[in-house]
């Protein structure tokens, strides 16, 4: 298929939980398609060296590290890539560095028992990670998006996943478009606008039907919606 062109305006991304396995390779997605990626975690040397391991897979070496405040700074776009246990008191925290940026979330609150995964419920069932964070952090224009793509090929060689499609949820019109066109970075496609910032608590616990679909078959599943002309 014919794939879009690198998303025509390059951001400078904090990736919140970029030394874990889903921040790290959003990251990848993001500094091999053109943008400036800030790898923050809690451990600036943690994140250094996992910055140095993308850099090691680039043409140019365009990811750095930094502890979680400091990678904030000069962002324009912030992604939420962490656990959901410790997720509210960590927002909480960065709140003020995340005022008036776009805050992509891509957080799942997920639990596993003996049957296997399942969802969490936050708020009652009325919310979600993504509601959640923008709750924390009044002054950010938060996104839901990136929740279903695998870690194992979000990291791999493909140059794009053209298999999948991106979900993004908002109730800021100009900060979805941004991430709806960030989504090419990943997939060489537009995301797909799925609705509302309410909409999370549909999309964030889908993770876990993918990831008894991965189990059962032995795979890395993802999510592709028919019907659209993209």
């Amino acid at each position: 298929m014919a794939h879009a062109s690198v998303t025509a305006m390059t951001h400078r991304i904090a990736v919140i939980g970029g030394t874990g396995p889903q921040g790290k390779g959003l990251g990848y997605r993001f500094a091999r398609h053109g943008h400036t990626v800030v790898l923050g975690s809690r451990s600036a040397e943690r994140a250094e060296a996992v910055a140095a391991e993308i850099n090691e897979r680039l043409d140019e070496p365009t990811v750095s590290g930094a502890d979680n405040a400091t990678a904030l700074q000069d962002a324009d776009i912030a992604l939420l890539a962490v656990p959901y246990d410790g997720h509210d008191e960590l927002v909480a925290s960065l709140a003020d560095g995340l005022d008036g940026i776009i805050v992509v979330s891509c957080v799942n609150p997920l639990a596993f028992d003996k049957a296997g995964p399942h969802g969490r419920v936050v708020d009652g069932g009325e919310g979600s990670a993504a509601e959640s964070a923008q709750r924390l952090a009044p002054g950010a224009r938060v996104v839901g998006a990136f929740h279903h793509v695998s870690a194992v090929t979000l990291f791999g060689e493909q140059d794009y996943l053209d298999e999948e499609d991106v979900l993004v949820c908002g109730d800021d019109r100009e900060a979805k478009d941004v991430v709806i066109e960030l989504a090419r970075s990943v997939t060489g496609r537009d995301g797909v606008d799925a609705g509302r910032l309410r909409l999370a608590r549909q999309l964030e616990p889908l993770t876990a039907v993918l990831i008894s679909i991965n189990k059962r078959y032995k795979t890395h599943s993802g999510v592709r919606i028919s019907g659209l002309d993209h």
